[in-house]
């Protein structure tokens, strides 16, 4: 790696620390394992899920690729935050694993510091991904990667208190209808929806719907579209259709509220459904509505597996191998399956419904998602996120109304 390259990757430290922020470090290895193996027949891989023991069939499947790859597979796990800046301190010392599998909106930011081999470079075929979901993985018209799954929101809904309060779901079609039927389930002495605004990461990864529904673009945060989304937001609080505890909610403290049975709808995502199934009510999905109608676009959540730049381009060409084995149409069905995610390609994701009818919404929505730091927003995206959670918290506080609170936060990002 070049002095420029380490330049580049000291300058995006701290907008690294800002995406991944919260999390405590978990390691199935050494504190501070070396990724370069002394034995040339070792590749090494970094990965998310440190909830996967040795003995898990997610490690069983590195190891088999590794096996039809000749070679052996040498693997850390760390949560999410201690990983990204474990990777970042790697590149900086030219020593990253050969492959590393990343939160999806760090991709760009570890790309544009120079970490990252692009696709063209490494030869890991995308061709079959849905490009929505590859769009979280390029920056300045290159690839960085290819998806392992995505996660996304969706509305769930409960059965019993919509029947109760006379409402059809299938007439929830857009923000009037949905709002509408809201009114019809409080009038009957049950509560609207619960989200999270919180004042995180979290709080802007749950808005983001509502925003890009209203056609709204993260470049411009006050505009006539973002100022409707966030009032929406406001006016439910207002008319007691969703609790003052959003302010304050994180998704598990909303999916809690959700499954006390007193709620119609929640905002979440997929990695609720072992819970959904549990809650001891009836429940069903819809893909969070737009506007006036359709689908809106909901942020991607799941990882990309990455290539890092390595010294030795030699190891490239067996990367590679792993890399194509681990995401090979096969593997993706079993690893979805279990991370509880939608599969990044038509393909797996038809598997994955005739499989289980009740996954159709969720592809529906990752149909029409979209990654945070997509449209080259890349490093950019950390600072709007902030300004825009910022702008939630104020309105639904009543501190300032959803047009001014929009309008300083477009300030604050210029």
């Amino acid at each position: 790696m070049n002095r420029s390259t380490r330049h580049r990757l000291t300058a995006t430290a701290m907008t690294v620390v800002a995406l991944t922020a919260g999390a405590t470090a978990c390691s199935s290895g050494d504190d501070t394992p070396s990724a370069k193996a002394a034995d040339g027949g070792s590749y090494t891989i970094w990965d998310p899920y440190p909830q996967f023991a040795k003995d898990s069939d997610w490690a069983k499947l590195l190891d088999s690729c590794g096996s039809k790859s000749g070679v052996k597979i040498k693997r850390t796990a760390f949560d999410t935050s201690d990983l990204t800046n474990k990777a970042l301190l790697a590149a900086q010392q030219d020593n990253s694993p050969d492959v590393l599998i990343l939160d999806n909106p760090v991709v760009s930011t570890l790309a544009e510091g120079g970490a990252l081999t692009t696709t063209d470079e490494n030869k890991v075929d995308t061709s079959k991904v849905d490009p929505n979901l590859l769009a979280a993985g390029q920056a300045g018209g290159k690839t960085y990667g290819t998806p392992i799954g995505a996660n996304t929101l969706a509305l769930y809904y409960n059965k019993d208190v919509l029947k109760a309060a006379g409402v059809d779901i299938t007439s929830v079609k857009d923000w009037k209808s949905l709002t509408a039927a809201l009114a019809k389930v409080e009038k009957a002495g049950k509560k609207g929806i619960t989200f999270s605004a919180i004042g995180t990461e979290e709080g802007s990864f749950q808005f983001l719907p509502w925003f890009w529904g209203s056609g709204a673009q993260l470049t411009e945060l006050d505009s006539a579209q973002g100022t409707s989304a966030l009032s929406l937001w406001s006016d439910w609080l207002k008319k007691g259709y969703a609790p003052n505890s959003v302010i304050n909610n994180t998704q598990t403290t909303s999916w809690q509220e959700f499954a006390s049975g007193d709620y119609a709808f929640a905002e979440n995502g997929t990695w609720q459904l072992a819970n959904a199934e549990k809650a001891g009510f009836d429940y069903g999905v819809l893909p969070i509505p737009a506007a006036d109608g359709g689908n809106a676009a909901a942020p991607t959540g799941g990882e990309f597996v990455t290539v890092p730049v390595q010294g030795d381009t030699g190891r490239y060409a067996t990367t590679q191998k792993l890399v194509s084995c681990l995401t090979s149409t096969a593997n993706l069905y079993d690893t979805d399956t279990t991370l509880s995610y939608v599969a990044p390609t038509s393909e797996v994701q038809d598997k994955q419904v005739t499989a289980d009818a009740k996954l159709q919404p969720w592809v529906d929505a990752v149909k029409a998602a979209k990654g945070r730091t997509s449209g080259d927003l890349g490093t950019k995206y950390p600072k709007i996120s902030e300004q825009l959670w910022k702008a939630v918290q104020s309105a639904l506080s009543g501190s300032q109304s959803p047009k001014d609170a929009l309008t300083a936060a477009q300030d604050a990002v210029k």
